[in-house]
């Protein structure tokens, strides 16, 4: 009798399950499938400036500010959308600048500006656990004591699996940038779109810091780019995206919730691609 009786309370336990389980897959699903009709890029690249980690003018981290981003990070990941972030080092120093206010040759001040990026990166990575975001940090130079070394399909199976991948030590080469590092990263991890972060919305004529009338544009070729020598990105980093045809939007990422609107589509800050001038 009580033999049965387990048995019955076994499959019933069995029964509510299965139902909770299908319930809860249908509502994912359901989710996933609306959230999928929402975005307008499925993967993405975030690029992230090292001075996107502390206030403006000051030095290393700043915790709302990182809170700030993550936020907007968790945000994009809820959509569905597969999103891979290149951290920069600025907030810490910058390879050039850095040798020719000292005496440390320029490769040197590139490999330190490298090892900034980590610090960022693993900064950010438990920031967006602490929010319950799926994370790893890939690294183009190698500690594998605290994070992962940058292997293209290692990330592109993150990227699948719904981690948000962070890619730290930029090339892994002196004389690169983290922008050149961003538009190679978005080349081989196959991504819809490359966002430039910035702490304006978009790109301007002049700087709008000091000159009022300084104008903003909406659209820009990637040739517009390059002959008006427009500073928001260098050369190397345009031309790999002209030549394999990724757009760069650049917005402004201290405004919370414009990753989001990006990746809806929502027409924000200056988009380059394979395009007129326009604005």
């Amino acid at each position: 009798m009580l033999s049965r009786f387990c048995e019955s309370m076994l499959h019933a336990s069995y029964a509510h399950a299965f139902a909770t389980a299908r319930k809860h897959g249908t509502r994912r699903n359901e989710a996933m499938a609306k959230s999928a009709t929402k975005i307008a890029y499925k993967r993405v690249l975030l690029k992230v400036s090292g001075e996107g980690f502390c206030k403006p003018g000051a030095f290393g981290l700043d915790a709302e500010e990182m809170r700030t981003i993550a936020r907007q990070i968790q945000e994009v990941a809820g959509l569905g959308c597969e999103l891979a972030v290149v951290v920069g080092g600025g907030n810490y120093l910058r390879g050039g600048q850095f040798a020719r206010e000292t005496d440390i040759k320029r490769s040197t001040a590139d490999y330190m500006g490298m090892v900034a990026t980590v610090i960022n990166s693993l900064a950010l990575q438990d920031v967006l656990e602490g929010m319950d975001v799926g994370t790893r940090v890939l690294s183009a130079i190698e500690m594998r004591d605290v994070c992962e070394p940058f292997i293209r399909r290692r990330a592109i199976r993150h990227l699948e699996k719904g981690r948000v991948v962070i890619l730290a030590g930029g090339t892994g080469n002196p004389f690169f940038t983290t922008d050149t590092c961003a538009a190679l990263r978005a080349s081989e991890l196959g991504a819809g779109a490359l966002l430039k972060g910035t702490k304006v919305d978009g790109v301007y004529s002049d700087d709008p810091h000091k000159n009022a009338k300084a104008k903003r544009y909406e659209k820009l070729s990637y040739d517009d780019v390059i002959r008006d020598g427009l500073k928001i990105m260098d050369v190397a980093a345009v031309s790999m995206c002209k030549d394999n045809h990724i757009p760069v939007i650049v917005f402004n990422l201290k405004r919370e919730g414009n990753i989001r609107r990006v990746i809806e589509g929502e027409s924000i800050g200056t988009l380059i691609g394979d395009i007129s001038r326009g604005g």
